[in-house]
């Protein structure tokens, strides 16, 4: 198994190589930064059907979860019968609980390929060119503590990457509570697409009682719900931890990956998934 992915590592290497050396003539010495976003994007695009057949799974499983809620409700005390139930549920309406996983799983090795390509200072024996190559300046296998330290030119650039990466984070948070909201809309009170307060007339004020503040979450919602809606607004930030500590390269590769992320889930969301789907969150700690 490891064998076979140094293999795979060695192979994904000649590519990115081989795709800073056509982009040399336009990017000049950002060549290899240039190959390690073609590569990703290129993986990634490779990676689209997974993605696109993980979407209808989710999207799937989201039109079915009001009848499963109703069957674990009806055999709560019975989980033989809940488990007959759910599959016939499943054989009736041609679906799987597993649906939208699997595809999921299936696109894991290609990133374990990439990841250690960028994090790797060995390939197959030998040293890893892709990190001896810099940005601005600064080497691609270098770390935000290292060296001259974050108050450096060194520091500037992974401050800046890190700052991109936040940004990509923070719209994915954003989409992924609209998307949450009750008919993919804004909750009232907040502001929706266009800067129109979504509060109805007459209604600003509730007569004699002030709303809490400091809630997100829709009266009646459990306290599950309410724990998912806080990992959910910090999972995308976990990204930025990881690129703070691994080298300049896997960060260029996370701050691409994730802003794909972002976008396709976006495109995803509004051409398959119904408002709300769950499981279509922003991406954490990322895996593609």
């Amino acid at each position: 198994m490891f064998g076979f992915l140094g293999v795979a590592v060695g192979a994904a290497n000649h590519v990115v190589s081989a795709y800073a050396q056509v982009l040399a003539p336009l990017t000049g010495s950002l060549a290899t930064v240039a190959a390690i976003v073609a590569f990703t994007m290129t993986v990634r695009l490779l990676l689209l059907p997974f993605s696109l057949s993980a979407a209808r799974g989710q999207a799937s499983q989201a039109r079915l979860l009001p009848q499963v809620t109703e069957l674990q409700k009806r055999h709560a005390g019975q989980p033989d019968r809940l488990r007959i139930e759910l599959a016939a549920l499943y054989q009736r309406e041609n679906a799987s609980a597993l649906a939208g996983c699997l595809p999921a799983l299936i696109q894991l090795p290609f990133f374990s390929v990439m990841y250690r390509l960028f994090l790797d200072h060995t390939v197959n024996g030998a040293p890893n060119g892709l990190l001896r190559h810099n940005l601005l300046g600064v080497p691609l296998g270098s770390h935000l503590l290292s060296g001259a330290g974050p108050f450096s030119a060194q520091g500037a650039v992974f401050l800046g990457l890190l700052a991109l990466i936040a940004v990509v984070a923070w719209i994915s948070a954003r989409a992924a509570r609209h998307a949450a909201a009750p008919g993919g809309t804004a909750q009232p009170g907040e502001s929706a697409p266009g800067g129109k307060n979504t509060r109805p007339a007459g209604k600003a004020r509730s007569a004699g009682k002030a709303q809490p503040t400091g809630s997100a979450q829709p009266a009646g919602a459990t306290p599950y719900a309410a724990a998912v809606g806080r990992i959910t607004r910090v999972l995308p930030y976990l990204t930025v931890v990881i690129a703070a500590v691994v080298p300049l390269a896997a960060g260029v590769y996370l701050l691409t990956t994730t802003a794909w992320t972002t976008a396709e889930r976006a495109l995803l969301r509004r051409r398959i998934m119904p408002s709300g789907t769950p499981g279509t969150g922003p991406a954490g700690p990322a895996l593609a």
